[in-house]
């Protein structure tokens, strides 16, 4: 036996390396037609690593300070040597991460990678995705800038719009009657250690979960059912390494390709990645015109301001944009069709899959602007772009509460037997 061999014995002793990667990698099957749209969930992963190891590299120079914090983003950007690099990175990163995950998502919507069995799956991807969240609102208050202090400000605000229990959620969120540095501190803890501990331990169960089950693929055919008889191997199925590890290399490079040009040329994507405003210190006495989220948050912001107040409380609006992040939860259950995959979905389903695409990015544009900037509405005092709001919301929402008539009525097409590449 080599030294490398008996090392590898040795650790097998102690440790289940080789059975792991075996199950995991070299001798787990999944299905042969893997297409364009399963890049994602492994650049997803790659992001992830590169915000942790970036964000190591800004928490050894950043300083969670009031008096100090935005000074420290302008000494890393300045005179640490490629910290600025390092900060586009993260920067960059932040957005890339939600780019791939909603791409990720959305083909989890058109090939059915919710339905049984795999609903343990989708709800540690979700809650993910809720971490996701949580994580980019911490960190957009740790730059100081204006944005960030004034955005920090509203989305606490929001959760002092809760009847009774409100403003002592705020007050312990904030740490204070204001954002001050004890929210900063607050954040920075959230940020850098209890969010992304959280978060690694979702991203592992979620492979697991789906380990365990197996993958979906493009027709929404269970491999699992079709297996040799000798050897218990899928019939439609190919071991993930080398064939799909290879494949993921080349959607990495491309990926990194279109990275490295953002960091390098384009790294304020037009004020969507980095806004203007946030390259100015945090002025607790002069708010910006327009305050409004990172693009990823747009589309909930737009149906948060297009629910009218009650009682001069913004609660309604608060309750439909978080009725709007759970309700993916439910889609499992919603979903009453027989077939899976878009493939051999109907027309119900494809007129109802697209009008909720194109309410996300309708709502995410009238987030991202002020809500006068397409006018008003004849005479009315009620602007258009709260108008359009609205109507959208509605068509997003009924994507899910209209799908278990739209899926168990539609006129779809029977699943092939075997997969068909």
């Amino acid at each position: 036996m080599s030294k490398t061999a008996a090392l590898l014995q040795w650790i097998d002793d102690r440790f289940p390396l080789t059975s792991t990667w075996k199950a995991h990698l070299s001798e787990y099957y999944a299905p042969k037609n893997f297409n364009f749209w399963y890049y994602f969930g492994s650049l997803a992963l790659m992001v992830l690593v590169i915000q942790i190891l970036s964000g190591i590299f800004l928490t050894m120079h950043y300083k969670p300070d009031a008096n100090q914090a935005f000074g420290s983003v302008e000494y890393i950007m300045r005179d640490v040597p490629w910290g600025w690099l390092v900060r586009y990175i993260h920067s960059t990163g932040a957005s890339m991460f939600f780019v791939v995950v909603y791409l990720h998502m959305f083909r989890g919507l058109i090939y059915g990678s919710f339905r049984k069995p795999r609903e343990l799956t989708w709800i540690f991807g979700m809650l993910i995705y809720l971490c996701m969240m949580a994580e980019a609102f911490f960190g957009y208050l740790l730059p100081w800038g204006q944005m960030s202090y004034w955005g920090a400000q509203v989305i606490v605000n929001l959760f002092g719009a809760i009847p009774f229990v409100g403003p002592d959620i705020a007050i312990w969120i904030r740490g204070d009657y204001v954002v001050s540095d004890a929210t900063l501190n607050r954040f920075f803890a959230f940020h850098v250690i209890a969010i992304p501990l959280v978060l690694l331990g979702l991203v592992a169960a979620h492979i697991v979960a789906l380990h365990e089950v197996g993958s979906n693929n493009p027709d929404g055919i269970e491999i699992k059912k079709k297996k040799d008889p000798k050897t218990g191997i899928p019939l439609d199925g190919i071991p993930f390494h080398p064939y799909y590890t290879v494949k993921d290399i080349v959607g990495v490079v491309v990926f990194l390709m279109v990275f490295t040009v953002i960091v390098f040329f384009i790294p304020n994507m037009g004020g969507y990645f980095l806004e203007d405003n946030n390259f100015f210190p945090a002025d607790p006495m002069k708010t910006p015109p327009h305050i409004a989220p990172v693009w990823y948050f747009t589309p909930y912001y737009a149906m948060l301001r297009a629910v009218p107040a009650m009682f001069s409380s913004q609660f309604p609006g608060v309750i439909v944009m978080g009725a709007a992040v759970l309700i993916f939860f439910a889609l499992p259950w919603l979903d009453r069709g027989r077939v899976k995959s878009i493939r051999y979905r109907g027309p119900k389903f494809k007129v109802a899959i697209a009008a909720f695409v194109v309410s996300f990015f309708i709502l995410g544009w009238l987030g991202v602007n002020p809500t006068d900037f397409l006018g008003k509405v004849g005479s009315s005092d009620l602007e258009l772009a709260t108008l359009l709001a609205r109507v959208f919301t509605i068509i997003y929402f009924l994507f899910f509460l209209l799908m278990p008539w739209y899926t168990s009525s539609d006129r779809e097409k029977p699943e092939p037997e075997r997969v068909t590449g």
